[in-house]
């Protein structure tokens, strides 16, 4: 008989373990239990927690560089992608170390309980994105936090020069391309989302402003 960690589920099209599937259920109940108190999520996407939120957030894991050793999600609110990427990268790079930056006190401690009652290698900085050291991080990401003129600045001082930016954006991203274009060069690559048809990964490389 497979030991619990050995049995397989998928998520995001991703093969997980059981006990990975779990952490993530159990994350979601979480969630929700503390939204309650806590704005994490919008009322209407309560019922639908797992494709909204869980899911689109699990997707953008296979997008990360093999292997990296430190991802840095900016604005992590209620832990999308933040703690997702964490619980299923203890599983596929346990070696990894996963930074959360969020600036609302009371989500940083919210972020701080999922990470202690889920045991994960993360570290949770309760500080203003532009106010926290340099990371120098393999991966950078950012879930509806804000647009790209003013996301390229922050990502550009936390993300290491051979990283890459993983971003998950709205119906807006064509005009957000266009407009950082003016002040920035970057190798860009677009997926469609698997929750969203309107939406999009970005993953973007080699940042540098224009001369």
């Amino acid at each position: 008989m497979l030991a619990l960690d050995q049995m397989t589920s998928i998520v995001a099209g991703i093969d997980v373990s059981r006990e990975t599937m779990e952490k993530l259920q159990r994350f979601a109940d979480l969630v929700l239990k503390w939204t309650t108190r806590i704005n994490l999520i919008a009322a209407s996407t309560k019922d639908s927690i797992w494709e909204r939120h869980v899911v689109d957030s699990a997707q953008i894991f296979p997008f990360a560089p093999c292997p990296f050793d430190h991802w840095v999600d900016l604005g992590s609110g209620g832990g999308f992608p933040g703690v997702v990427v964490a619980i299923i990268g203890a599983e596929k790079t346990p070696s990894a170390r996963f930074t959360m930056i969020e600036s609302d006190q009371r989500k940083a401690t919210f972020l701080r309980t999922a990470v202690r009652e889920l045991d994960l290698d993360a570290t949770v900085i309760a500080k203003r994105i532009d106010q926290v050291e340099q990371q120098h991080a393999d991966v950078v990401s950012a879930r509806a936090l804000a647009a790209l003129d003013v996301l390229f600045p922050l990502i550009n001082r936390h993300l290491d020069p051979s990283g890459s930016a993983i971003l998950l954006k709205g119906r807006q991203y064509k005009d957000e391309i266009c407009e950082v274009e003016a002040d920035w060069e970057f190798d860009l690559t677009q997926q469609s989302s698997m929750t969203n048809a309107d939406s999009r990964i970005l993953q973007i490389q080699r940042i540098c402003r224009r001369e």
